[in-house]
């Protein structure tokens, strides 16, 4: 009997395995193996299933081209797939990305699609909308063979330092390799201090490798130049113009002491250039392919040389704090997943803020325009401070609003010269047009324009864009005369990067060829509007009829008086509409080249917590830390810049000493 009940236990089990077999192979992709049953990940990818390697029928293949738009301008590829749909190779063919920063990306992102046969990449921090590109370009080349592009997004990519946990020790960690965050490591480590550095980007310089010049008050180039401010009268008027909401110590330490860091970057081998820019002492800075291995030969120079170490494409999580509430360490993890925890006695803050933060940016300031600077600023540094005790500045919001921009500009640019594609984007800084915002009432005078702080903070008072009224005899007289057919008083105050690719074409008298058409390709890409009547215009635009014909009206009664009774606007900028259609309007919006402040500091950067009494361990520098120069926005010209190496030199030396006891 047992011997029987064996034989038809093992019958009947064998029937159920056959069963199950047969379900199993008519599920399909309906279920997937249970958690225990997936095969272990490999440093590389996880193994595909079957079904994710099936090969459609449709599937051909061979080399396709494709694009997608990045962060400036297209990108370009070529993508090879052989016989078994394996991507063989990917050539970029053309793009416009930021050297450095985006390039690097798309280059990162390439070797992993490659590496992984995956699309399942994160973007390369700071790099989204770069990295962002090339994935779409290869999954539409995948798309054009017929491949299985689900396939390659189910593809995962195992990081092979996840679960693992490292511990470094120094004196000084700093967080974030701009300029402020390469300055104050170097200063400590010139002080005899061990650093370590990380970066949350594969990129060493931040901001600095797209800003264009710095201010290093009566530095010793501009003072043997022939131009020497009055340190006591800058200090006074900076007081007095941000209302005497800031730390004047931190201002004339800013102005007395940023000279020296100009010395100090021609000693580092980061040479900066004096120019006297209409009274202004502006220091360019070095050739912008150049920066980052400036900057990575200083700290070679000074922190690796000495015994510390700069660790790129690593983020940090959170800081370590003591049980008496100090700061004693970071929490950081690299790209590869491992976790790795850095204590020492000085943690230096110069992630460089949140500007790229939209949902923060509006919160605290109500700014809904562009961000001009890094995609990678999104306040996690704050963040971390505020929770190991660093106070909330009562200026919290401030940014830095320094340039405009016209909306149309890159699609243009993809369908005429540099110059043409410029059209629109050159008269949003000539003040000799008239200006609405989004109601179509008249906001200001144009002669704001003049200005950047100033042309930058009025259009963002009154909204996320403004629009640049534009009529067909002043587009008839662009074309004849150039800008000098429309009265401009000087050339466009655009930074010298916007037109430095048509500077020989960017005069007053050169004719506007084919502005009519270039300003129809404007409207027809979404860009801006028109109208046959101005009634029209308000119609296509979204403004408000009755408000835009008021404005209007007016404006056209002072162009023929003379009088703006409204803003008070110059005779010589009032240039006549016209008396017929059709009218454009552009879309002009605002560039954010950055948040200011954050972190309240004190003289020594030692970050303040709600008693204004020192969180101990905990420095900040850079635009964290600028908060204490502004009131509630940044207002300079050059010192956003010229405040990060300083800060940041000094800063490090505060750091540095503090850890070594000195």
């Amino acid at each position: 009997m047992r011997k029987l009940s064996i034989t038809k236990m093992f019958m009947l089990s064998l029937c159920l395995v056959m069963i199950l077999s047969i379900i199993g192979g008519c599920s399909g992709n309906s279920s997937e193996p249970a958690a225990s049953e997936q095969p272990s990940a490999s440093p590389e990818a996880t193994q595909p299933t079957a079904d994710s390697n099936e090969i459609p029928a449709s599937f051909k293949a061979g080399t396709y081209k494709a694009e997608a738009d990045g962060k400036d301008g297209k990108v370009q590829v070529e993508v090879t797939l052989d016989a078994a749909q394996k991507i063989t190779d990917i050539q970029v063919v053309s793009q416009n990305e930021t050297a450095g920063i985006g390039v690097e990306a798309i280059n990162k992102v390439k070797e992993e699609i490659i590496a992984g046969q995956t699309l399942a990449i994160d973007a390369v921090s700071g790099a989204s909308e770069s990295s962002t590109a090339i994935l779409t370009a290869v999954e539409d080349a995948l798309k054009q063979a017929g491949g299985n592009v689900e396939a390659f997004k189910s593809r995962t990519v195992a990081k092979a330092g996840e679960g693992k946990t490292e511990q470094l020790a120094a004196d000084v960690v700093v967080v974030g390799a701009g300029a402020s965050g390469v300055s104050a490591a170097v200063s400590a480590a010139d002080k005899g201090a061990k650093v370590i550095i990380i970066e949350k980007t594969a990129t060493i310089g931040g901001a600095s490798n797209l800003s264009w010049a710095g201010k290093f008050y009566n530095s010793s180039a501009a003072v043997s130049s022939g131009l020497k401010i009055s340190v006591e009268k800058e200090i006074s008027d900076w007081i007095v113009n941000n209302h005497w909401r800031v730390d004047a110590a931190a201002i004339r330490q800013y102005v007395t002491k940023s000279g020296d860091t100009y010395d100090w970057l021609n000693q580092k081998g980061y040479k900066t250039t004096f120019i006297n820019f209409a009274g202004e002492q502006l220091h360019m800075l070095p050739a912008y392919e150049t920066r980052q291995d400036l900057l990575r030969a200083m700290l070679a120079e000074s922190v690796e040389k000495k015994g510390g170490q700069v660790i790129t494409e690593t983020t940090a999580k959170k800081l370590i704090t003591g049980s008496n509430g100090e700061v004693t360490g970071v929490v950081a993890e690299k790209a590869d997943g491992t976790t790795l925890e850095i204590t020492g006695k000085s943690i230096v803050m110069a992630t460089g803020g949140y500007a790229a933060n939209k949902e923060m940016v509006k919160e605290a300031f109500g700014f809904e325009g562009v961000n001009g600077g890094l995609g990678q600023n999104i306040g996690e540094g704050l963040e971390m401070s505020w929770a190991a005790g660093a106070k909330v500045p009562d200026n919290f919001g401030g940014q830095m609003l320094h340039q405009t921009l016209a909306r149309a500009t890159e699609k243009l640019k993809t369908q005429y010269e540099p110059f043409e594609a410029s059209y629109p984007l050159m008269l949003s800084y000539l003040p000799n047009f008239m200006n609405v915002g989004s109601s179509g009432a008249r906001f200001r005078d144009e002669a704001a324009t003049l200005t950047a702080v100033a042309a930058a903070n009025t259009s963002a008072f009154n909204g996320a864009y403004h629009y640049v009224i534009v009529s067909k005899s002043q587009i008839d007289a662009l074309k004849a005369k150039g800008m000098n057919g429309v009265k401009a008083p000087s050339l466009p105050g655009m930074p010298p990067e916007f037109y430095a690719t048509f500077a020989k074409q960017f005069t007053l008298e050169n004719p506007w060829k084919d502005a009519d058409i270039v300003f129809d390709s404007m409207v027809e890409n979404g860009d801006g509007y028109k109208g046959s009547t101005i009634e029209e215009l308000a119609k296509n635009s979204g403004m408000d009829a009755a408000v835009f014909a008021e404005a209007f009206s007016k404006y056209q009664e002072a162009t023929k008086t003379g009088v703006d009774t409204e803003f008070g606007k110059a005779k010589d900028y009032l240039l006549p509409m016209g008396e017929s259609g059709p009218y454009y309007a552009i879309i002009a919006e605002i560039n954010n080249l950055g948040s200011v402040g954050g972190l309240l500091v004190n003289t020594q950067f030692q970050v303040l917590n709600d008693k204004r009494v020192p969180v101990k361990g905990l420095y900040a520098v850079g635009l964290e830390s600028e908060g204490v120069l502004f009131n509630d926005t940044y207002v300079g010209n050059g010192v956003g810049i010229g405040y990060s190496f300083t800060s940041g030199r000094l800063g490090g030396e505060d750091a540095a000493s503090s850890a070594l006891g000195k």
